[in-house]
């Protein structure tokens, strides 16, 4: 099969140029909102606090911010953009033109990654400012973020199709992604848990992303790293493949 690099070049210039025309928005706020939690949790709160697993509290809260903010960047720009999309039947000028499904999937996905990358890189500049930018493993570091992005990328995709209104994409944000977020470690370690908390911990998939992220940062983690890769990778490909049936039946896309 062909592949379309014109068609898939054009379309993710498309997306990148979408979020950089409210690059407030999908910006300047996760930057803002990642400077005053390490601000507040991680230099004010954490002067008070001496270290977690032998490490400052800043630097072992900064890779959980980090990720945090990746995490929302990469949804927010897939969910919102195609729901955009169909609300406005802007959709159906990419459905008739030669692309594949594989393609828009990836063309919509590098958006994705692109957006939660540059918040990531962002929040890292913004911690050079409070001495807690570190990198251990910067093969590991740039693996996370692409990877994490990859996995809410698709997510947003497959959320964008099922939602029938703005409501239901923010019931993720609300419910789904920030409270699991909070509760993977970002603040704390799990040792600083009873026994039954750190196990239900440990069932959450975003302590995962945040340990690795963390190890890739100031060489700390508390979970089994192949257990990580083998979380992010089953839902990589649990999620194309998902994504990948919905747009093929057209479900949400064709009115």
């Amino acid at each position: 099969m062909r592949v379309n690099w014109v068609g898939m070049y054009m379309l993710v210039w498309r997306e990148v140029e979408r979020f950089f025309r409210v690059a407030v928005q999908a910006l300047l706020a996760p930057w803002i909102s990642a400077l005053l939690y390490i601000f507040v949790f991680g230099f004010i709160v954490g002067g008070r606090i001496d270290t977690i697993a032998g490490a400052p509290y800043i630097d072992f809260v900064l890779p959980g911010i980090l990720m945090m903010s990746v995490i929302s960047s990469a949804f927010s720009q897939t969910s919102f953009s195609l729901y955009i999309q169909r609300f406005t039947r802007s959709i159906e000028e990419i459905l008739i033109t030669p692309f594949s499904h594989v393609e828009m999937i990836i063309g919509c996905v590098v958006s994705g990654i692109a957006r939660g990358v540059l918040v990531g890189l962002g929040v890292f500049l913004i911690a050079v400012f409070f001495n807690a930018a570190n990198i251990a493993h910067f093969g590991l570091f740039i693996f996370y973020l692409l990877s994490v992005s990859v996995v809410f990328s698709l997510l947003g995709l497959l959320v964008s199709v099922w939602a029938d209104n703005f409501e239901h994409l923010n019931i993720w944000t609300v419910f789904v992604i920030t409270p699991l977020s909070f509760l993977g470690g970002v603040f704390n370690s799990i040792t600083m848990l009873p026994p039954f908390l750190q196990t239900v911990v440990r069932l959450n998939p975003f302590f995962y992303f945040i340990d690795g992220v963390r190890y890739s940062m100031i060489g700390v983690h508390e979970a089994s790293a192949l257990l990580g890769f083998g979380i992010i990778f089953s839902l990589i490909i649990f999620l194309s493949f998902a994504v990948y049936i919905l747009f093929r039946k057209g479900y949400g896309l064709r009115q």
